[in-house]
């Protein structure tokens, strides 16, 4: 599944479609089909989790977007990693990461992460510094835009509800008629989703405008940058 955002904040699906195990073919023909039917300007950003076949289909298809890993799948990923007794403290030390005011705090942040378990859990650690760059990306966007990039959840919450039904029909049905009830079940989710905030900032960030911890940068926010 592929949602994209318009010119007024409405949240759309761009794609549904089945596929091989994620494999990254499948992708590659979901994003070729995308810029066929006239998706010719790459996007700015792409929000993902870990699935590494749909990044590398990306940088085929459209090498020009950032990378935004969810914090939610990465957060999940982190902890599987570290025993249940760990996992509370470790839980809210990786939010201080996602929930920082601007880049600065939250590499600080990501650093007290790594001190704190890098010695007795190096897999959880590895885990999260893989993606550390990918994981901040949502800073050179517009501050209102930070909940919607941060993570996949739209796209999870729609998948679930979309799971509970598929799971009671399953080999009840065609694959054709499989595919026309997900896409159902998907509009009408979609009737449902909340605008995105601050899409008065989407035209800007079309245009190239550059945002630094969420604000646009001008000529008055470098001068007052140098001055502190």
């Amino acid at each position: 599944m592929i949602i994209g955002v318009n010119e007024r904040g409405e949240k759309h699906f761009l794609a549904i479609e089945d596929g091989v195990r994620e494999s990254t073919q499948s992708w590659r023909e979901v994003l070729l089909d995308l810029k066929k039917r006239g998706l010719k300007v790459p996007p700015k950003l792409a929000v993902g989790d870990g699935a590494l076949r749909f990044w590398a289909a990306l940088d085929e298809v459209y090498p020009e977007p950032r990378h935004q890993r969810c914090r939610v799948h990465k957060t999940a990923n982190v902890l599987n990693y570290l025993p249940k007794a760990v996992q509370p403290k470790a839980k809210r030390a990786l939010q201080e990461i996602w929930m920082a005011e601007d880049r600065a705090s939250a590499h600080k942040a990501f650093d007290h992460f790594v001190q704190t378990y890098q010695a007795k859990y190096p897999k959880a650690v590895a885990c999260l510094e893989k993606d550390r760059e990918a994981l901040l990306a949502f800073y050179d966007f517009p501050a209102e835009h930070w909940v919607h990039i941060r993570t996949t959840n739209p796209i999870e919450s729609t998948f679930a509800t979309i799971r509970h039904r598929t799971d009671r029909v399953k080999g009840c049905v065609s694959r054709n008629t499989l595919l026309a009830m997900i896409y159902k079940l998907g509009m009408s989710a979609e009737k449902r989703w909340r605008k995105t905030r601050g899409f008065n900032y989407l035209a800007k960030v079309i245009e190239g405008v550059k945002f630094r911890d969420g604000v646009e940068v001008t000529s008055e926010t470098d001068n007052s940058r140098n001055a502190a």
